[in-house]
């Protein structure tokens, strides 16, 4: 009779073992999947009565801990969607139906204004390799470049590539019209971009849940494959638009694409701190003032938020 009480006394203790191992496993798992109150508290009290719409998302890549606002909901992507126009391109090299070093030539109904090279100082005619046009498109955001990757690849082979992967809610619309009052006649539509409801959204449409899936998948090697994934991110890192992300960032790698409209500022970025590789997609819209310097209120609200969610997703 002792020994079948004692065994069962050992069953309950057994179990009460296990139930708080999982407990504490579920506490742990918990903690480190969703962010602190002071990260929400600091990133709200930054955003306070700013004059616009934030959305943001971040993840740390290592710990899993994440943080959002609007994160699932649609945003104008600017000059973001040419980081997604990127993988498709490599997709294309990949599968043998384009190579890098193909020419592609400078054509004047190509070229518009605002950001990069190609429009303002090259000639009508001049050719240039894929690989050297996507690293203009990236690195200076080049628009001109855009549009003849588009021309070759087109906005709706994007689009397919999106779908094959599964990122479902991103789009590219149609070819770059340039900036400010120097436009150009919209032009290259994929099938997505002519739907009336597309047409607020210009180059293109995103969530920052997307762009930080596309930049984990990047860092796990997923996009294409591991090589290409690796390159495309040695890409981003050269980009040279530091007003965003890497403002407050000394001393950390950053691999970004930044997007900038009349009353937007965007940016997606992958930032490689001692505390985890956090990766980070902010837009702001809809800004009452018109400000293309460096210290726009948008790009500096991006700054300090990026500065806040490194701190935050990084804090033990």
């Amino acid at each position: 009779m002792m020994q079948k009480k004692s065994l069962r006394l050992k069953r309950v203790a057994f179990t009460g073992m296990i139930y708080s191992m999982r407990t504490a496993a579920l506490a742990i798992l918990f903690a480190v999947a969703l962010p602190s109150q002071p990260l929400q508290d600091a990133l709200r009290a930054r955003i306070g009565d700013f004059q616009g719409t934030v959305s943001l998302y971040a993840k740390n890549l290592d710990t899993g801990a994440t943080v959002g606002i609007r994160e699932a909901l649609p945003v104008r992507t600017a000059s973001t969607i040419k980081l997604p126009i990127l993988l498709a391109v490599t997709d294309q090299v990949a599968a043998g139906k384009a190579k890098w070093d193909e020419m592609l030539t400078v054509r004047a109904q190509d070229k518009v204004s605002g950001s990069g090279v190609i429009g303002a100082e090259l000639s009508d005619g001049v050719q240039l390799p894929v690989r050297d046009v996507v690293h203009l498109m990236i690195v200076l955001s080049d628009n001109t470049a855009t549009n003849m990757i588009l021309e070759r690849f087109t906005a709706d082979a994007v689009n397919a590539y999106l779908d094959r992967i599964g990122i479902k809610t991103t789009r590219s619309m149609r070819k770059v019209r340039g900036d400010g009052t120097q436009l150009k006649a919209a032009d290259g539509w994929s099938a997505a971009g002519k739907l009336p409801e597309n047409q607020k959204y210009g180059l293109g449409v995103s969530t920052p849940r997307d762009m930080v899936t596309i930049l984990e998948r990047l860092d796990k090697g997923e996009i294409v494959s591991p090589e290409a994934s690796k390159e495309i991110l040695a890409v981003l890192r050269r980009c040279q638009d530091g007003t965003g992300v890497r403002r407050k960032l000394s001393g950390m790698t950053v691999a970004n694409k930044t997007g900038a409209l009349d009353a937007l500022r965007s940016e997606v970025a992958l930032v490689y701190a001692k505390g985890g590789r956090i990766a980070m997609a902010i837009t702001v819209d809809d800004m009452p003032k018109i400000d293309w310097t460096p210290d726009n209120p948008g790009v500096l609200l991006i700054a300090d938020l990026a500065r806040i969610l490194v701190d935050g997703l990084t804090r033990p």
